[in-house]
C-alpha cells in the first residue's frame, strides 16, 4: 500500500470513530431527556366540556379553540374531569369524540352527571363505555400515578359497580404508594367544597362517602384531586393534599374568563398550576 492510500484509510478510520463518538454522546442525550421528561413535565387540566350547556355551537367552537392553545403549549398529556356533554346522545359524544381526537397527545376522561345520568344506570354506563371509553382507569406517567375515577356511581351507588370501584381504588393507590409516585386522582365531583364535614348537597359527595375517601387519600398520600362540576374555580387543601375543580370551557359561575389550568410537576421538588385563558375571550 503506498503513502497515499495509507493516509487515505487513516482520514477515513478517524472519521468514522468520530462519527460513532457523536452517535454516542447523542443518544446519551436524548436519554438524558427522556429521563428528565419522566419526572419534570406539563399537563392540562379541563373541568367541563359540557357540548350543549350554554349555546351548542359556541360551546363546540370554545372546545375547539381549547384543542388549538393545548397543542401549541404541548403538554405531556391532558385530563378533562367529567360532563363532556350537557345531554348525553349518539350525536353529542361523536361530536365530543371528534374533537377530542383533534388533540396532539393522549387526553383521559372521567364521566359526569351528564354523560350518564345523574341516577347512572347500567344501560347509561354501557353507553358511556361504547362511546367514550373505559368509565375508571389508572395511567401511570414516570414518577406519577393519575387515578381516574367514576365520581357518579359513588355519589349514586349501582349494585356490584360502585362495590367493584371502590376495591378497586384502595389496591390502585397502594399500588402507586408502595412505588413513592406522586398521585393525581381525577374525578367529576368535589369531594367537598368548602369544608370536609360540611352536609350533603347537590355539588359534593355524600359525606359518609366522602370520609373514606379523604381517609384513603390521606393513608396513601394523594397528591392532587382534579375534579370539576362546580362551574368555578374551586382550591382547597386537605392535609396538604390539594384539590383543584379548574375553570371550564363551557360556562362558569363566578364569572370567570373560559379555560383550562396548565400544571407543572417539578420533580419532587414543586407543583403548581396556573389558569390559560381562551385566546378568543381575553380582552
Amino acid at each position: 500500500m503506498n503513502n497515499k492510500c495509507f493516509v487515505f484509510f487513516n482520514y477515513l478510520a478517524i472519521m468514522f470513530a468520530c462519527l460513532a463518538m457523536v452517535v454516542s454522546l447523542s443518544s446519551c442525550k436524548l436519554c438524558g431527556l427522556d429521563s428528565g421528561k419522566a419526572k419534570s413535565f406539563t399537563f392540562v387540566q379541563i373541568s367541563d366540556t359540557q357540548l350543549g350547556f350554554s349555546e351548542y355551537q359556541q360551546d363546540i367552537d370554545s372546545f375547539r379553540q381549547a384543542v388549538k392553545q393545548i397543542n401549541d403549549l404541548d403538554p405531556s398529556f391532558v385530563v378533562i374531569c367529567g360532563d363532556l356533554v350537557h345531554n348525553a346522545s349518539d350525536k353529542t359524544f361523536s361530536d365530543f369524540k371528534e374533537i377530542r381526537n383533534s388533540f396532539n397527545m393522549p387526553c383521559y376522561c372521567v364521566p359526569g352527571n351528564h354523560d350518564i345520568g345523574n341516577k347512572p344506570t347500567l344501560d347509561s354506563l354501557s353507553r358511556y363505555r361504547r362511546f367514550v371509553g373505559e368509565d375508571y382507569f389508572v395511567v401511570e406517567y414516570g414518577i406519577a400515578t393519575l387515578v381516574f375515577l367514576n365520581t357518579q356511581i359513588i355519589k349514586e351507588e349501582i349494585e356490584k359497580e360502585s362495590d367493584k370501584q371502590d376495591m378497586w381504588l384502595t389496591e390502585r393507590l397502594k399500588i402507586a404508594a408502595d412505588k413513592g409516585h406522586k398521585i393525581f386522582v381525577i374525578g367529576h365531583y368535589p369531594l367537598f367544597c368548602k369544608k370536609p364535614d360540611e352536609p350533603d348537597e347537590y355539588m359534593n359527595l355524600p359525606v359518609e362517602k366522602r370520609k373514606g375517601i379523604l381517609s384513603l387519600f390521606d393513608q396513601y398520600k394523594v397528591t392532587a384531586f382534579l375534579h370539576g362540576h362546580t362551574h368555578m374555580l374551586t382550591i382547597n387543601n386537605y392535609n396538604g393534599i390539594m384539590m383543584v375543580g379548574a375553570e371550564t370551557t363551557s360556562k362558569n359561575f363566578d364569572k370567570r374568563p373560559l379555560g383550562f389550568r396548565l400544571w407543572h410537576v417539578v420533580d419532587n421538588v414543586s407543583l403548581s398550576h396556573e389558569f390559560v385563558p381562551l385566546s378568543r375571550f381575553e380582552d
